[in-house]
């Protein structure tokens, strides 16, 4: 089995940035994609950022510029750097994984959220 721990949630003025981590632990054989997505009530789910494991790195057309997605492959470690917040951005935010596990089958891995709240 595969874990996903996000922290660095919070409450943050507008204008203010935050950085979100996501730990994956367990049978990783290779993490492929890494992403965040975000929820805000009564909203669908919808992708934040998305990163392959080479690198190449994808983005909201409503982050672009203010947000930036990294990893570090080594680590299993993933991060979202948020900057110029505004109220909007209020979700919960989840890190997702598509993980290789030592048995060679690919999965999807959610990680259990973090608040995120903008005030104005």
């Amino acid at each position: 089995q595969v874990q996903l721990v996000e922290s660095g949630g919070g409450l943050v003025q507008a204008g203010g940035s935050l950085r979100l981590s996501c730990a994956a632990s367990g049978s990783i054989f290779n993490i492929n994609d890494m992403g965040w997505y975000r929820q805000a009530p009564g909203k669908q789910r919808e992708l934040v950022a998305v990163i392959s494991s080479g690198g190449t790195t994808n983005y909201a057309d409503s982050v672009k510029g203010r947000f930036t997605i990294s990893r570090d492959n080594a680590k299993n470690t993933g991060d979202l750097q948020m900057n110029s917040l505004k109220p909007e951005d209020t979700a919960v935010y989840y890190c997702h994984a598509v993980v290789t596990t030592m048995s060679m089958f690919s999965y999807s891995y959610w990680g259990q959220g973090t608040q995120v709240t903008v005030s104005s």
